[in-house]
């Protein structure tokens, strides 16, 4: 974290190149019913670059009610560089928090970076093609670090999730979903999704709604109590009591940035999102949960393939309509590229203002995080060693 000039890390921001190779060298690819499994043979807790577990967090670090907002395909330097088009979130709330800029998507799909944020499961091939059938998960077994074998789009109700942690402890959660007609509303099971595409009055889809995809959620009676439409956000802001623990925020397909122009005629894009954020930050963040002990996290599911250093040919995509596990798969999601670099920017009363992080960080450790700052074993690929989770350099010091 810097202050003033100054640095402070926790472990190391880059695990060496070489370190890299002998890590690769030691995991097995396992392919089953279609998806790769990934077993880790060498967890390198010990390896240069490799940041210790973090020490535990004094309750009085802990952010009690945590905000997760998402927005869409956006590359670090086009977000957070000196010609971002969102200056409102690139400048005015850039110095209010702590900018994580080392933070990684896992995957070039939407739906794969949005599951790992509240489960751990990497992806399957019918998620990196965002479930466009609203398939039954056919599972074959589990692997290392919790991860369901086989394939398909709901996974069933003994995969451990975010909800789940929070309700067995009694803490509460809600996910805001804009435009979304009913609550909990999702494709029926094997049905193609009729939610892909923007439509005129419904900028709605499933992909970013990461609920959707777990028996253990749909097929209760508290998804229709959790899973709303974003218009229920005020209300619930008003008193902590009625503040969950947990809110997971979506805009919509044009509030998000991901369409350019938008199906209202709005032009879309990053300017578009940027003027969402400058009306829905302000009512987070002036709310009594939040000033009390709160956390606010914006960050973008993947990034858009923004140039590397020293190049002129922009990295190659994997298409929505495409299985390739390639870079994007979980293990190279957690120390590798993944799904590109996009950052992350904390507010919170917890941290320090216009302050920045070098430490590496991705959607999985973004769960990790939240399970730390219940008090939650972590699951899925949140339990890997040597993942990242918020610190000394996200978290102020007495």
């Amino acid at each position: 974290m810097q202050y003033g000039g100054t640095t402070k890390e926790q472990g190391s921001p880059v695990m060496p190149a070489t370190w890299f190779k002998v890590l690769a060298a030691a995991i097995a690819l396992v392919v089953a019913g279609g998806v790769v499994g990934y077993v880790l043979a060498f967890r390198p807790d010990s390896a240069p670059g490799a940041a210790a577990a973090p020490e535990d967090l004094k309750q009085d670090q802990k952010p009690g009610h945590v905000f997760i907002i998402n927005l869409e395909n956006t590359s670090y330097d086009r977000a957070w560089g000196p010609d971002s088009q969102a200056p409102y979130l690139s400048r005015t709330l850039r110095s209010q928090g702590v900018l994580l800029e080392n933070y990684y998507a896992i995957f070039h799909s939407s739906l794969p970076n949005y599951i790992a944020q509240i489960s751990g499961q990497g992806p399957n091939a019918n998620t990196e093609n965002d479930c466009a059938v609203f398939h039954r998960f056919t599972r074959k077994g589990v692997t290392g670090f919790g991860q369901a074998t086989g394939r398909g789009c709901v996974y069933p109700a003994s995969i451990p999730t975010l909800v789940g942690q929070l309700e067995s402890k009694e803490l509460s959660w809600k996910g805001y979903m804009e435009d979304m007609a009913q609550p909990c509303l999702h494709p029926s099971l094997g049905a193609a999704d009729p939610y892909k595409v923007a439509q005129v009055g419904n900028q709605y889809v499933t992909r970013h709604n990461p609920f959707m995809y777990f028996a253990s959620i749909i097929n209760s009676p508290s998804c229709a109590k959790n899973v709303l439409n974003l218009s229920a956000l005020p209300q619930d802001l008003k008193t902590v009591a009625t503040t969950p623990n947990l809110s997971y925020i979506t805009p919509n397909l044009c509030n998000d940035g991901h369409d350019s122009p938008c199906v209202d005629g709005r032009p879309g894009g990053l300017g578009t999102a940027d003027a969402w954020l400058k009306e829905w930050v302000p009512r987070i963040t002036g709310s009594p949960a939040f000033q009390k002990d709160g956390m606010l996290v914006i960050t973008f599911d993947e990034g858009d393939g923004e140039l590397k250093p020293g190049t002129t040919e922009t990295p190659a995509e994997t298409p929505d309509d495409t299985v390739d596990p390639g870079p994007g798969a979980p293990l190279p999601g957690i120390f590798g590229e993944g799904g590109g670099r996009v950052g992350a920017l904390i507010i919170s009363p917890l941290v320090e203002p216009g302050t920045t992080s070098q430490v590496v960080y991705n959607h999985y450790s973004l769960l990790a995080s939240i399970e730390d700052a219940f008090s939650l074993p972590y699951i899925g690929f949140a339990q890997v060693t040597a993942l990242n989770k918020f610190g000394a350099d996200v978290y102020k010091e007495d």
